[in-house]
């Protein structure tokens, strides 16, 4: 999956360079709200097709949002801290911890800003689940089992549920599939909205 990624984006760079025409340029925006919408609709298809989830969710109760919560604080104040650290504004550094690891939407979103921001945010996001993966057998071994979701973020309803599930049980799996659909419904929201309210 991860060598997939960076391939489309090298394939990505050298078109940008050697063959998309400089006229297209002023139709970039229009192309980035066409996928950013043909991707959220993907993703609706998806959490549509988990039919026996929301039985599942009904019987957990609402306390279950708890962990996306924390998992969103976490992210987006770790974010801040380490983007003052580097020296970057709080609404920037914000906004990428708001990307929960989703590379894809993160990074077109505040492309829209600057291609150094959508370009970051793109980096962050992908390490974060690169971590993730490699990550998540040893929390949920030395640390704990609900904590083995954190690190997955938004990924933990698709590519890293997998090894959530694998690392923990039936029961975790489908709390980190929760956590996963409410984050990932969060990142279109947060993102733009934190590059505003905390300029």
């Amino acid at each position: 999956m991860t060598g997939r990624i960076i391939l489309s984006v090298a394939l990505g760079i050298i078109i940008g360079i050697f063959v998309f025409p400089q006229a297209a340029e002023a139709y970039m925006g229009i192309m980035i709200d066409i996928g950013l919408c043909l991707l959220l609709f993907f993703v609706g298809i998806d959490i549509g097709k988990q039919g026996n989830i929301l039985k599942k969710i009904k019987k957990m109760g609402f306390k279950v949002l708890l962990v996306p919560l924390m998992v969103a604080i976490g992210s987006i104040s770790g974010a801040i801290l380490g983007g003052l650290l580097l020296g970057l504004p709080i609404n920037e550094a914000g906004a990428i911890g708001a990307g929960f690891g989703w590379y894809s939407l993160s990074a077109i979103e505040l492309s829209k800003h600057s291609a150094e921001l959508g370009a970051l945010a793109f980096i962050t996001n992908i390490s974060r689940e690169v971590i993730a993966l490699i990550s998540i057998p040893f929390i949920a071994k030395y640390i704990g089992r609900l904590e083995a979701i954190a690190p997955a973020g938004a990924t933990a309803m698709d590519t890293t549920l997998p090894v959530i599930s694998r690392s923990t049980d039936g029961n975790i799996a489908v709390i980190a599939f929760i956590t996963g659909v409410a984050l990932s419904s969060l990142v279109p929201i947060l993102v733009p909205t934190l590059m505003i309210i905390l300029k």
